[in-house]
């Protein structure tokens, strides 16, 4: 992975995707914000550029900011996820696709849904082929805690991709946020770290708490 990569976060105009493109962009990466308007992505754009005192941020429709980055981060909701996917793929070919995609059906997203066949990551690996570089990453951390860029956040990241190489890239990028992160094995693992956030959304409404988080120790 080159020093500063070009990241496109499809869906950064939503909390979770923003929070992860405001923390790289603050460490000088060159951001794209994604969304399905243009126009809104922008205006993301320009807001996280005003909160950074920098101009890292820019806005475009998803194909054009997938088709224009090194790293794709995909950060939609569960159900447009393998639309978008479908949307974006011609520009993805021979990059690496991080997916954040948590399979919450709402109203009952406390919880756990499994996705006929395995987890909601398997399936967009199997869209795409061996040809882009899937992993799975950031299903459990709280959007509140990622826009306080000077906060310490408690919470793991559980980075799950066929690709091993892949795998250390994006566990090299969350370190570089501030985040600890550990390579957690094939993608099929993924499973797991998509249920855990029904439960930690089920931990946060029981004790009244917005960001519950998992650790892992020993290690």
């Amino acid at each position: 992975m080159q020093d500063k990569a070009t990241i496109a976060v499809l869906g950064g105009t939503g909390k979770e995707g923003g929070g992860l493109a405001l923390r790289w962009a603050h460490k000088g990466h060159r951001v794209i914000i994604g969304g399905r308007s243009a126009e809104r992505a922008g205006e993301s754009a320009a807001a996280m550029n005003a909160t950074l005192g920098d101009d890292n941020v820019v806005g475009m429709a998803n194909v054009d900011a997938a088709a224009a980055a090194d790293i794709v981060v995909l950060a939609v909701p569960y159900a447009a996820q393998q639309s978008t996917v479908q949307e974006v793929a011609s520009g993805l070919a021979g990059k690496i696709l991080i997916d954040v995609t948590v399979p919450l059906v709402p109203p009952k997203v406390s919880r756990v849904h499994i996705p006929e066949g395995g987890s909601a990551v398997e399936a967009v690996q199997k869209m795409l082929g061996e040809g882009v570089r899937v992993v799975s990453a950031f299903q459990n951390i709280s959007a509140h805690h990622l826009t306080k860029l000077d906060e310490e956040i408690e919470c793991d990241v559980l980075v799950c991709a066929d690709d091993g190489a892949a795998g250390d890239e994006v566990v090299a990028l969350a370190q570089e946020i501030g985040l600890r992160a550990w390579y957690a094995g094939p993608l099929c693992n993924s499973i797991v770290a998509e249920g855990l956030t029904s439960v930690l959304i089920a931990l946060n409404r029981r004790y009244k708490v917005p960001g519950a988080g998992i650790r892992i120790t020993g290690v």
